[in-house]
């Protein structure tokens, strides 16, 4: 299973095999519980928590019990520990035509950034924290593979899919190891056309 998340396991403290059971048992225990929130709030759903294998099912439900939703506004996510999943949902959120947002108090990273790619609109208040880095599978990382690895086949559609390109799939895993996360600038986030409006000034 592969995720886009940083384990918060003790790592300098820990040995690399440790460090891999640490991180398999957090990522078993984040998708055996609820770790992710939908909340309605008028037009707009609120994201608040990490992405995992719950979540498609969790989005499903808020969706038919607000089919007013126009827009998601993500707000603190860390990230995603079932990257299948996660794509699967960024898709369904495309397929229903909403737009993402992010306030300026927002700060998503990893995976929360993969999601925030699936809008039809894509908008940021000054603020808000893009953070990015490889996915990973185990100890193994998509930064290690080859371009010409299968694995990085979902991933590239997806991208593909929400940007028009996959240049921004593979700045991702040159920008931080899985363990890190990168931080993205206003040139950045313009150079691989991110937003589809003008940052919102506060």
């Amino acid at each position: 299973m592969n995720r886009r998340f940083v384990a918060v396991c003790g790592a300098a403290a820990l040995g690399l095999a440790a460090l891999a059971g640490c991180v398999q048992l957090e990522v078993a225990y984040l998708n055996a519980t609820d770790t992710i929130a939908f909340e309605a709030d008028g037009g707009d759903l609120l994201v608040n928590g990490t992405l995992n294998s719950r979540s498609l099912v969790a989005f499903e439900q808020a969706i038919s019990d607000n089919p007013n939703v126009t827009r998601l506004v993500l707000l603190e996510i860390p990230g995603s520990v079932d990257d299948e999943v996660n794509l699967q949902l960024g898709h369904r959120v495309r397929d229903l035509g909403l737009d993402t947002h992010l306030a300026a108090e927002s700060e998503v990273h990893s995976g929360g950034s993969d999601l925030f790619l699936a809008g039809v609109q894509r908008s940021m208040e000054e603020g808000a924290i893009i953070g990015v880095h490889s996915w990973a599978a185990g100890n193994l990382q998509g930064r290690d593979l080859p371009k010409t690895d299968p694995e990085h086949a979902a991933y590239l559609s997806y991208t593909k899919r929400m940007l028009g390109s996959d240049a921004f799939y593979w700045f991702t895993l040159d920008a931080a190891p899985v363990q890190e996360t990168h931080v993205m600038s206003a040139a950045e986030i313009e150079k691989y056309g991110l937003l589809t409006q003008p940052v919102v000034k506060n």
